[in-house]
């Protein structure tokens, strides 16, 4: 396996002790803050290419094709994307991506890629057999067609989503009924994990994955604000549940790459005076203002991270 600290932002250098951690157990670090600056929420097909040759220049995968990368703030998810690409170039097999995060990022989102809608192209690659979205607690399932959403995954099988907790989702069209969900005149009434319950739920998701390989990615903004402290509006998940469903994946299923997005950094926009002002504009309305102490903010993370690396590294040896 081939362990990646990826610096688009200075969120991982705020933590010596996990970087440290990282280079000892022999972790690359690729510093590419300048694309970081011009990516970072959403970015334009250009933007998204230059990662792409940075990231095959820089850290090239080795012959198993496996890697665990560390990136920093979850408004980078959308290089999910590329690393997901990356590895199934290496892994020529279908794959269920285990999508664990409290925004299911599925939103519609034309010439380029954004941080909350990744999904769909994860979804476009043939050997990705669907995505299991899990954990969302956030307001984006509220009448997720008026916010731009794309449901149709749902309907034909390509897509699960299971909350951990979430009242029924308003909609005008019809979804029909699928493993995660079922519409009842017009809401989806969701399988959560709450409802189900977390040890049943384990079980339920080890039957729904249906390939021999996973790619796992997490967003640490799943977490409540006990186990981390991020950019966005956090879930209720605790880590040790987390930790839990890796382990429980990872005995069953080859992991063929992961990455972990989710910890805190202060915003730092690329792009030309319009691009700037649309994404503090964007952030403004989406991402909610609190003051964070930037000791706790350091010591959370990093705690969250150290634990992720040791369970991934043991799922990928």
């Amino acid at each position: 396996m081939q362990l990646l600290l990826l610096h688009l932002d200075d969120a991982l250098e705020l933590q010596p002790d996990f970087v440290h951690s990282c280079v000892m157990a022999g972790a690359r670090e690729v510093d590419d803050k300048k694309s970081g600056r011009a990516i970072r929420l959403w970015a334009r097909p250009q933007a998204l290419d230059e990662v792409w040759r940075n990231l095959v220049k820089a850290a090239p995968l080795s012959n198993d094709g496996s890697r665990l990368c560390f990136m920093g703030s979850g408004d980078f998810h959308h290089v999910t994307a590329l690393l997901l690409s990356l590895a199934l170039e290496k892994n020529r097999r279908p794959v269920t991506v285990i999508h664990i995060d409290n925004h299911p990022d599925w939103v519609h989102f034309d010439n380029g890629m954004h941080c909350g809608s990744w999904v769909n192209k994860a979804l476009e690659l043939p050997l990705v057999e669907k995505v299991i979205t899990l954990g969302v607690c956030s307001h984006d399932l509220k009448s997720p067609e008026r916010k731009g959403a794309n449901l149709v995954p749902l309907s034909n099988g390509r897509l699960e989503l299971y909350p951990y907790e979430h009242p029924p989702s308003k909609v005008k069209s019809d979804y029909g009924t699928g493993p995660s969900f079922s519409q009842i005149g017009g809401a989806l009434h969701w399988q959560s994990i709450c409802e189900l319950g977390e040890s049943n739920f384990v079980d339920r998701l080890l039957g729904r994955i249906q390939t021999e390989a996973v790619y796992v990615t997490i967003d640490k903004d799943v977490l409540s604000d006990a186990d981390a402290v991020t950019n966005w509006d956090q879930g209720s998940m605790r880590l040790p549940y987390v930790l839990w469903l890796l382990s429980e994946i990872g005995e069953r299923h080859r992991v063929i790459g992961a990455d972990v997005t989710g910890d805190y950094s202060t915003p730092n926009y690329g792009g030309d005076f319009y691009t700037r002002t649309m994404k503090k504009a964007e952030v403004l309305i989406d991402q909610p203002f609190r003051r964070r102490d930037v000791m706790a903010t350091r010591n959370i993370n990093s705690a969250a991270n150290h634990a992720l690396l040791e369970v991934l590294s043991e799922l990928m040896p």
